[in-house]
């Protein structure tokens, strides 16, 4: 005598096809968010190309802004200048931002170190601004604008992505590499030194290739300490020196269209140069995510 099986059906019914439906309407929400960014970062792209075209050609790259106005001259000194103050300013922030998060992660007590962490994300939400006026009052007046002023502004804006960047990479090292130099009779500080910065080597430039992309394209700290400057190509960092950021506002404001294609092309440059920074600072992440996985 054989027992009845009753039928099993795998369709979904009920709560379970309810369920289905939202997921597709959550999927196709997202995929409609993602495609919307996508498709403003394009819209963007297109647009500053399309208007920077008639300024593109090498004099725009090689020769200095032509101060009398008009057709001809380009942007080379305020290349020159952006490098020069960004520079500087990488080299201020990242010795202070790593020796941060280290502190932090090695040998901060926990209520200090959440204090610490707490003060590096209020100083990441401050206004870059905010920024630009402290560091006019603390450095410029009284004295002249110049490169150094523009790039210490610019690290106070690099320290905490540089610190909490660090920080994060830091957190990643397995602490069997900490336990194991200690074993060995490792100090602790040549622990740091030896073992886990050459492991975070690669995270720890990721961070800092991104708030260099952050800081090159910053106004509002250099219109206070580095915008009076001779266009002429120079290098003397105690002075203003030409910069991108000032060049596009500056260039915006002027009622000669030739300068209003320069603005866009100084824009496109501006562009260009985030975008490479940040596909570098991926594959600077990708390959220090499998170092870090052996």
């Amino acid at each position: 005598m054989s027992a009845m099986t009753p039928g099993i059906s795998l369709r979904p019914s009920g709560g379970l096809r309810r369920r289905h439906l939202v997921n597709k309407l959550a999927e196709g929400i997202g995929w409609g968010a993602a495609l919307l960014a996508v498709g403003a970062l394009g819209v963007v792209t297109v647009s500053v190309a399309v208007r920077a075209a008639p300024a593109l050609n090498l004099d725009f790259f090689t020769k200095a802004p032509n101060v009398t106005g008009g057709p001809g001259g380009g942007i080379s000194s305020a290349i020159i200048g952006s490098a020069l103050i960004v520079a500087l300013a990488t080299a201020m922030a990242l010795p202070v931002g790593v020796l941060i998060a280290i502190y932090l992660t090695e040998f901060a007590p926990t209520y200090i170190g959440r204090t610490i962490q707490l003060f590096l994300d209020v100083l990441n939400g401050i206004p870059t601004i905010v920024t630009g006026i402290f560091v006019y009052g603390l450095l410029v007046i009284g004295h002249l604008q110049s490169a150094y002023a523009g790039a210490f502004a610019l690290a106070v804006v690099m320290l905490p992505l540089v610190a909490r960047a660090a920080q994060e990479v830091l957190l990643l090292v397995p602490s069997a590499l900490r336990e194991g130099a200690l074993a060995l009779g490792v100090s602790r500080w040549r622990t740091v030194l030896g073992v886990i910065l050459p492991t975070t080597f690669g995270g720890i430039l990721t961070g800092t290739v991104l708030a260099v992309a952050r800081a090159a394209g910053e106004t509002a700290p250099l219109l206070f300490t580095c915008s009076i400057f001779n266009p002429a190509v120079s290098t003397d960092i105690t002075h203003a020196l030409p910069n991108i950021p000032v060049l596009i506002f500056t260039y915006s404001e002027q009622p000669d269209p030739a300068l209003h294609q320069q603005a866009w092309g100084a824009a496109l440059v501006l562009m260009a140069f985030v975008l490479i920074a940040s596909l570098g600072a991926k594959a600077l992440l990708a390959r220090s995510r499998r170092n870090l996985g052996r």
